[in-house]
């Protein structure tokens, strides 16, 4: 009787142990890190893109969300009217009007439906 009993609280504490694991990702991972950008982290482009956008891995909160893009001097380049996209809220976007040959920075904050902020930058290069 003794060995079913133990057998019995074993299977038990395995059970729960698989199900901690399998809980724990969604609930510690919230952040919201950038999956692909347009234009590319780093890369070159010949003309400038008509919006600078980044996709993130999570939904994101629009109303804590910003993107600028700035050229090599700080100087804002960007049209100031940078959002989530309402048809896609892993989407942050911004428009740029026609851009001279040069680098530029793109700084971004988010804030993930869950409430984890994030932020970061990259540079592209028009040439």
């Amino acid at each position: 009787m003794k060995d079913i009993y133990s057998i019995l609280v074993r299977s038990h504490a395995g059970l729960l142990c698989l199900l901690f694991i399998c809980i724990l990702p969604v609930t510690a991972f919230g952040h919201a890190f950038p999956v692909t950008s347009e234009p590319k982290v780093g890369s070159t482009v010949p003309i400038a893109p008509p919006l600078v956008r980044i996709w993130f891995d999570g939904a994101l909160e629009p109303a804590f969300c910003t993107i600028v893009v700035q050229d090599t001097q700080g100087k804002k380049v960007d049209s100031g009217d940078g959002s989530v996209s309402p048809s896609d809220d892993t989407l942050l976007q911004t428009k740029v009007q026609s851009l001279p040959k040069g680098k530029y920075r793109v700084i971004w904050k988010v804030v993930a439906r869950d409430g984890h902020r994030t932020e970061g930058d990259y540079t592209f290069e028009i040439k």
